[in-house]
């Protein structure tokens, strides 16, 4: 366990944990496989890369066996050969991805993450834990990051062992983005436009806020209701978040918002508009284009059937010419 002072969870927070596409496919492959045996438990697997320091870089990832008890916490089972059989045959393949951590699938964290976090101490000297929610219904990033520490207080209280949220990004390589592409291509709907995906876009980014603001709330709820202690790292956060919010009850501020809506809504109104147009002038060009092209179909089945009738005509005029002339010779003859 790492002891640190105020200072130091301080230095250890601007940490930041990059994951790769990869290691978010293999984590839902592994979950989806985990899921397909009927099972519903939380999955738990290896996180390989480099840590840099300030920043850890997880490139790559692989699932090991695990179980537990849902109803009691301490009692869980991981394979220790299994991981370091696979972290050999690893090293094999990139000598730079390095043991750096650990995922699970949560969604959230549990009462024996410190105890298995312990256990992998002794693969990695500073372990971080990535939680990976696989839930399809979820928006925003589907990743949390962790470094375990036993926080010193300056006040000279008793130390306690907790968790750091450390800030997480999804970044990819030049690769994985083409591969990524490819992936979406085959998801996406071809027949959306690019408004509709904006707007869907921002409806998830609006629903990832109101489940963020409902965890805010059921966490004040807690504090003020004894069940949680007071954390004053988050109350300076949400302090500094409710100073940043404007002042509705100010005229020009409030002018100013409809203003900006208008504005907004106004280039929608006038987008509907532009593409109601191009769909009626394409419907009127296409009724034009097929009714030529049924007017030359019907002039060319004229143009047949008057050479099929000027060929009856003639074929008809030639069999009434033929024994005429084939006869009078005979009855010159006779």
């Amino acid at each position: 366990m790492v002891a640190t002072t105020t200072e130091q969870l301080t230095a250890l927070a601007a940490t930041t944990v990059i994951v790769h596409p990869l290691v978010l496919l293999s984590v839902a492959d592994h979950h989806a496989r985990s899921v397909s045996r009927g099972s519903q438990k939380r999955v738990i697997g290896v996180l390989l890369g480099q840590d840099n320091g300030k920043t850890v870089n997880v490139a790559n990832s692989f699932g090991i066996p695990f179980e537990e008890d849902e109803k009691d916490s301490k009692t869980w089972f991981l394979d220790h050969n299994y991981i370091e059989g696979m972290y050999e045959m690893f090293k094999k393949v990139n000598a730079r991805e390095r043991m750096i951590g650990w995922y699970h699938t949560g969604p959230k964290l549990r009462a024996s993450d410190q105890e298995i976090n312990e256990l992998f101490k002794r693969f990695i000297a500073r372990p971080v834990m990535v939680i990976v929610d696989v839930r399809p219904h979820t928006v925003g990033i589907p990743t949390d990051a962790y470094f375990a520490v036993e926080e010193i207080k300056d006040d000279g209280t008793e130390t306690r062992k907790t968790f750091l949220h450390v800030p997480s990004a999804i970044e990819a390589e030049e690769a994985e983005e083409i591969g990524v592409e490819h992936l979406l291509r085959d998801i996406k709907d071809s027949t959306t436009t690019t408004l509709a995906t904006r707007v869907s876009e921002q409806l998830a980014s609006l629903r990832g806020l109101q489940s963020r603001l409902s965890d805010i709330q059921k966490y004040l709820v807690d504090v003020a209701a004894g069940t949680m202690p007071v954390n004053h790292q988050i109350v300076y956060h949400l302090q500094d978040a409710l100073n940043l919010l404007p002042d509705l009850s100010d005229a020009a501020t409030t002018q100013s918002f409809a203003a900006s809506t208008n504005d907004q809504m106004l280039v929608v109104y006038l987008s509907s508009l532009l593409r109601a147009v191009i769909a009626l002038h394409g419907l009127v060009d296409n009724k034009s284009t097929i009714g030529r092209a049924e007017l030359e179909e019907g002039k060319e089945k004229e143009t047949e059937k008057e050479k099929d009738k000027k060929g009856a005509e003639k074929d008809k005029d030639g069999k009434d010419k033929s024994p005429a002339s084939k006869t009078d010779p005979e009855q010159k003859g006779l």
